[in-house]
């Protein structure tokens, strides 16, 4: 089996502990998968080892050894936007996420996130997102397909080498001065998929101005310093100014199974630009979509 046909494998390397067979670590490990389930997988050819062989439920275990196997969604639900492709050469490939795409697989969307629909469009297991957008955030996402130059990419964003500029439409703020620069502390709430601010240093930090003003509504523009998760919204959430349609700020909203896909969430990654670290010329990316009411 070549590497093509891993395209969206996970992989574990088994710990040292004494299993008598890989079902048996596979059960307890991965608690909320049943064991029927992962020897129904097995069967299926859904395990494999690191020589891209199939393991059969009755496979020993084998400290130390690499074990892919093959995430599964039961009618996973299809994403009905398509994403856009900016650029592609033989270190980068830039791309422009539509609103409700994952960027990798997470929960309930595996093979409808954009990695893996990036791996069978290019029919290349080697990509991987140097850095992310939430599902519901749409814009300019970068990924690595070449593994020798991934990480000088990768640097950029440790080392906060790269300029970012989001949109947002939100409630207008009047009486705020502008340009603004917010910064708090941001914890993980209660709700493991929530941010909140807390007492103490700040940890966050976001530039904000305003470019255009229609009646109650505001474009802002917002740079983030820092890139903590779900920053953005925290911080615009917190000034009074909730961005429209989020689910999750200031107050989460009920939860439903169906995504509303006419009421996007109004925020856009619209440009990214850096130093290449191999070229050392300057390199600018700009989302081709535009938020509107």
């Amino acid at each position: 089996m070549t590497d093509s046909h891993l395209f969206g494998a996970s992989r574990v390397r088994l710990p040292h502990a004494a299993y008598p067979l890989l079902l048996d670590f596979l059960s307890e490990h991965f608690s909320t998968i049943s064991r029927d389930t992962w020897r129904q997988r097995m069967l299926a050819g859904k395990v494999l080892d690191e020589r891209r062989r199939s393991l059969q439920p009755n496979a020993s275990y084998q400290a130390g050894a690499l074990v892919y196997y093959f995430r599964e969604v039961l009618d996973e639900a299809r994403v009905p936007f398509s994403e856009t492709i900016l650029q592609h050469d033989e270190h980068l490939l830039v791309v422009d996420k539509p609103h409700f795409l994952a960027t990798q697989p997470a929960g309930r969307y595996v093979e409808e996130s954009l990695l893996r629909r990036l791996m069978r469009r290019f029919d290349n297991p080697n990509i991987v997102p140097i850095h992310r957008l939430d599902r519901l955030t749409a814009g300019v996402v970068l990924f690595s397909v070449n593994p020798s130059s991934r990480d000088a990419y990768q640097s950029l964003f440790r080392q906060r080498k790269v300029f970012k500029c989001y949109e947002a439409l939100a409630a207008a703020l009047p009486d705020q001065q502008w340009p603004y620069r917010y910064c708090s502390r941001l914890e993980p709430a209660q709700e493991f998929f929530r941010m909140q601010e807390a007492a103490g240093v700040a940890n966050s930090e976001t530039v904000i101005e305003v470019c255009e003003q229609y009646g109650d509504i505001w474009r802002y523009r917002l740079y983030p310093v820092t890139g903590r998760k779900h920053q953005l919204r925290v911080h615009l959430a917190a000034l009074g100014a909730p961005i429209i349609n989020d689910p999750l700020y200031p107050h989460l909203q009920t939860v439903t199974e169906q995504d509303d896909y006419a009421q996007p969430m109004q925020l856009l990654a619209k440009q990214i630009s850096f130093i290449d670290p191999l070229s050392g010329f300057l390199r600018y990316f700009k989302s081709e979509i535009c938020l509107r009411l």
